[in-house]
């Protein structure tokens, strides 16, 4: 069963268990924006703003069609989580089988209509007319290439849902070096563009999902299923669909505000899209912390569910939540004093708008990284206990204050305005989820049984 890098976190202090499985976990991120990072940054240096301004164009489009497929994969392996904890593991081998056909299928039939309806997509959003042919060529590849993408982060999931954040987050690490070289092959060599860029991401992708199949069949016993494994059971298919789909529509919903708001700034103009750019790909390299805790509380969640250990779940939320906030203040200060700095990694020093507009952009979200705290912690522990519909209404919440931001306000107040919209949706949806958490536990908790939880919760 490879019990040395599997982990239960059913029992010890919160703190380590989170701590142990979090900075795992978060040295993969960090890794994962390097060389999302490295992509962006060599576009910028050596392609040019026009360049940088297209990739960024497809960031929410991005996030929209291959965030869902991303929520799935993580929803799929909630279930293995809970039947890991409640050591069920012939029922885990079964959702594990399941889970693999029904993310084949969704991996297909995404890629082939989103390659097809690529360029309507980028016209609906009002592309400016100077970048679609840039963006279009590197966000069709990225979505023919969602297969790969699938393949690593559901084998992935599959890995953190048996306590294992170290495995996927080694071959994330040579994945982030394969990236950078790809990156200075296809695009200072090869001199292919942007494509170069999609390209080098994609087969890297891969690389991490082969690696990680690998070390399946090698070290993992309790994940080498049978042949009926494979097939298809109406009863593990509907807890999958019932965990999956809704933190797949999560991120989709939240990303269709996205949209709506990256088409109001792309009416703006190119310079206003590659500040947007830069400031985000910063952004998202300095959340990653966040990231790892709400993807070490839908472990935690979910084992001590199968274990009905639901005393834990409030600790987990407690721990969780101060560990965000002491680094949510130290990051603030970093960005205020630094931040500037940061956006010459994009863009030379002589593009003044697009430095001050970015560095305006970091500082305004991280003066609310409080609220993504608890919106990454809450969100995920809810998703772990069972309940993945309730975290859709959250990205409803997130979706309504990003669209509100760019269709009334960014119009009349501009980039300004923008700034503002992400840290709008993170205290939106946390006036839903943290009432929703003591919802969701009392109700588990009129449900356990005395001796612990033996099946999984309804949604």
């Amino acid at each position: 069963m490879a019990k040395n890098t599997t982990k239960d976190m059913t029992v010890g202090s919160p703190l380590k268990l989170i701590l142990g499985f979090a900075v795992p976990m978060l040295m993969g991120l960090i890794f994962q924006q390097v060389y999302s990072l490295v992509d962006t940054i060599i576009v910028g240096q050596f392609l040019g703003v026009s360049a940088l301004a297209a990739v960024g164009a497809t960031g929410s489009i991005n996030f929209l069609i291959v965030g869902f497929c991303l929520g799935v994969c993580s929803g799929f392996a909630l279930p293995v989580a809970q039947r890991f904890g409640a050591k069920d593991y012939d029922g885990l081998r079964k959702y594990v089988g399941n889970s693999a056909i029904l993310s084949a299928i969704i991996a297909i039939v995404m890629a082939v209509s989103t390659v097809v309806l690529c360029r309507d997509i980028l016209i609906l959003m009002q592309t400016p007319d100077d970048i679609i042919d840039l963006a279009y060529a590197y966000i069709v590849i990225i979505f023919a290439g969602i297969p790969f993408t699938v393949l690593y982060n559901i084998l992935s999931s599959y890995l953190r849902s048996l306590g294992d954040s170290v495995t996927p987050v080694v071959f994330l690490v040579l994945s982030s070096c394969l990236n950078i070289g790809l990156d200075l092959l296809f695009i200072l060599t090869f001199h292919m563009g942007v494509a170069g860029a999609a390209y080098a991401t994609i087969l890297s992708q891969a690389v991490s999902g082969i690696l990680c199949l690998i070390v399946i069949i090698r070290k993992y016993e309790i994940l080498h299923l049978s042949k009926n494994d494979w097939q298809l059971d109406g009863t593990y298919v509907k807890v999958l669909l019932n965990m999956g789909l809704p933190m797949g529509f999560q991120y989709s919903i939240t990303a269709i505000g996205s949209v709506i708001l990256q088409t109001s700034v792309n009416t703006l103009g190119s310079v206003a899209v590659a500040a947007m750019t830069a400031a985000s790909k910063i952004s998202m390299f300095v959340v990653c912390p966040f990231d790892a805790l709400g993807s070490t509380m839908a472990t935690y969640g979910g084992q001590n569910i199968g274990a009905g250990k639901l005393n834990r779940l409030s600790k987990g939320i407690w721990t969780a939540g101060i560990l965000g906030t002491v680094y949510s203040l130290v990051i603030l200060g970093v960005l205020m004093l630094w931040g500037q700095y940061l956006v010459y990694l994009f863009v030379s020093a002589d593009e003044v708008v697009v430095i001050a507009q970015a560095r305006q952009f970091l500082i305004t979200n991280a003066a609310f990284y409080i609220p993504l705290v608890y919106v990454n912690v809450v969100r995920f522990m809810i998703q772990g206990m069972g309940f993945s519909g309730f975290a859709v209404f959250a990205g409803v919440f997130e979706m309504a204050a990003r669209t509100l931001v760019g269709v009334a306000f960014v119009p009349r107040f501009g980039f300004t305005a923008a700034c503002y919209a992400s840290p709008l949706a993170w205290i939106f949806a946390d006036i839903f989820l943290i009432p929703a958490f003591y919802h969701c536990l009392h109700k588990l908790q009129r449900q356990v049984r005395p001796q612990g939880a033996s099946t999984l919760p309804e949604n």
